[in-house]
């Protein structure tokens, strides 16, 4: 194993450490227990917006810590959920009196520690209503999940949530905008390498030197299809054609999201965007919105996915709006 690290067990904690060195102008990071709130939380009157996981996913989600995102993000160790008491206390910190949203990756012990985590804060009077994200159409049940797991429309239900937080909308509102997103929104994605998590020091599943993964999950569980290594536009259609099946839909605006794994270099990924919006603009839908780069990664594992969300005017506006993030900033 070759990783720029000195413990495997300080991993995280010197990544947060580093992280809040480097963006103190937008972030606060505290420790033991470990969450980042923006520089300016709590906001009063405002409703607070937290996330979080298993670290390894970076970007996601202290890089989307910010205005216009999210108040607060949670970071448990590589590819396992933090605890209530770390998701607690975010919350807390960025409770600015008009309640707040936990967005939460559909992964078992996420939706379990999120769930006792409100149930705590509401025992301290604070109004906490969560959503759970859901996103990935490779398989219905792994290892992981009761159900599809929740992959790279984690980064648009943030996004568009927090612009309507932000705007000021309440707590029922901003719940509602992000419920829509994740009934609007599908992924799939495909792994061409494993990732070794620090702590095992090996690849996390094997694949043969001509295999790809289709389907693969965020911590490599397993996909659809193992099948041997393809071109771009072949493994393309593999992941588009499941999403456009199940989104059902032959007409109107489209957000294209193309998310690296987080060793796939940026000419590869606008490659298969290419081709993705070939296919939907031929299957009657308008790419109005596109994002493309490492935004959900899975440490260094080669791959991509791909995010189709059906777009709205409201949806299009909130999409839109300023955000000011380590990991996206635009219109500030």
């Amino acid at each position: 194993m070759k990783k720029l690290i000195n413990d495997p067990a300080n991993v995280v904690t010197e990544t947060l450490e580093g992280f809040s060195s480097a963006h103190a102008d937008l972030v606060t990071v505290h420790l033991d227990p470990d969450y980042v709130v923006r520089a300016d939380a709590p906001v009063q009157g405002k409703v607070g917006v937290v996330s979080g996981g298993g670290s390894g996913h970076e970007p996601l989600h202290a890089g989307f810590v910010g205005l216009g995102m999210l108040d607060a993000a949670v970071p448990g160790p590589v590819f396992t959920s933090p605890t209530p008491d770390p998701i607690l206390e975010a919350t807390k910190a960025v409770d600015g009196g008009a309640g707040v949203l936990h967005i939460v990756k559909n992964y078992t012990g996420d939706v379990l520690n999120f769930e006792t985590a409100a149930e705590m804060a509401e025992l301290e009077e604070i109004t906490v209503r969560s959503v759970v994200v859901n996103d990935d159409v490779a398989v219905e049940d792994s290892t992981f999940t009761a159900g599809r797991r929740g992959v790279g429309g984690t980064v648009l239900v943030e996004k568009i949530a927090g612009a309507a937080a932000e705007r000021g909308d309440d707590l029922d509102a901003v719940t509602a905008v992000a419920e829509k997103v994740i009934g609007q929104v599908r992924s799939m994605g495909v792994a061409l390498t494993a990732c070794t998590v620090p702590h095992a020091g090996k690849p996390s599943f094997d694949l043969g030197e001509d295999e790809i993964e289709i389907g693969i999950g965020i911590h490599g569980e397993p996909g659809r299809h193992r099948i041997p290594m393809a071109g771009a536009d072949e493994i393309t259609d593999r992941l588009l054609d499941p999403i456009l099946a199940d989104l059902e839909v032959d007409s109107g605006s489209v957000l294209l999201f193309v998310n690296g794994m987080g060793g796939t270099p940026e000419s590869e990924l606008y490659i298969v965007y290419r081709h993705a919006r070939e296919r939907l603009e031929q299957a009657g839908l308008t790419v109005a919105r596109s994002l493309v780069g490492n935004y959900i990664t899975s440490l260094e594992m080669q791959g991509c996915s791909i995010t189709v969300l059906v777009l709205d005017d409201e949806l299009t506006e909130l999409w839109d709006a300023p955000v000011n993030t380590v990991a996206l900033r635009r219109g500030v």
